[in-house]
């Protein structure tokens, strides 16, 4: 018959087995994650760092026009338009616009945009390099900036589509959002 001190002192074994395990458990995480990236392409670090770099090959003899436009939720109180209402852009040349934005309240406040392009088949060859769209904005009252945006239209776009539109909704962030 096994007493209480026994017992007791098999049950803080095995914890400290437990805790042993998961902590060698998260060492082994980060391999583990290599491995599954390697096998899948997801996540896999010289493929980021090969897409992330930008290398211009344009295409002289076509245009397409990108198209900007922006808006803020009737109920929020920002000001917030693009700087140029259109671009007419080589694909396979890197560009930039610029988005300007204030906010009309006395208070801080953080503030997400939200991008989408149209026509929904242009999406795939629409390359943000960077983009106010990546971080919240964190904006101090009555403050106004402008915003940038470096993008490429893809040579690869269909030569159906001759015109793309990149749309922004400003939002306030949510609490956890902003926090961060």
């Amino acid at each position: 018959m096994t007493t209480i001190r026994q017992q007791n002192r098999k049950l803080t074994r095995n914890l400290w087995i437990f805790a042993a395990g998961s902590f060698a458990f998260g060492f082994a995480l980060v391999p583990l994650y290599r491995v599954l990236c390697d096998v899948t392409g997801y996540g896999d670090r010289t493929k980021l760092a090969k897409a992330a770099e930008v290398i211009e090959a344009p295409v002289e003899n076509r245009e397409v026009t990108v198209e900007f436009v922006s808006a803020a939720p009737t109920y929020g109180e920002w000001e917030f338009r693009p700087e140029a209402g259109s671009l007419k852009v080589q694909p396979g040349r890197l560009y930039e616009a610029k988005f300007h934005a204030k906010n009309l309240r006395s208070k801080e406040v953080t503030a997400l945009a939200v991008p989408s392009v149209a026509p929904l088949q242009a999406t795939q060859y629409f390359h943000k390099t960077e983009c106010f769209c990546f971080t919240p904005q964190h904006f101090g009252g009555d403050e106004e900036r402008d915003m940038t945006v470096r993008f490429i239209v893809d040579p690869k776009l269909p030569t159906n589509i001759d015109r793309v539109t990149l749309a922004y909704s400003m939002y306030d962030a949510p609490a956890k959002v902003a926090a961060n």
